[in-house]
């Protein structure tokens, strides 16, 4: 299983544009510079008031599909 690390800072504006269609995946890079996109609703348990901050490891399996996300 792969696994990336991610450093998000996500405004509660910009998420609400999941909600409203606009936007389907998130990129973002990674804290060893590779390039990853992923759903934008794996995010919704860590929508806060504020929106999405902090660091969280993403696993994904030989396919390069989506596992699991986890905040450290």
């Amino acid at each position: 299983m792969n696994k990336i690390t991610v450093s998000l800072a996500i405004t509660r504006e910009q998420y609400l544009q999941y909600y409203q269609g606009s936007v389907s995946r998130v990129v973002a890079t990674a804290v060893n510079g590779q390039r990853v996109q992923f759903p934008a609703n794996i995010l919704k348990p860590f929508v806060s008031h504020n929106g999405i901050n902090g660091l969280f490891e993403l696993s994904f399996d030989g396919d390069n599909k989506f596992q699991t996300i986890n905040r450290l």
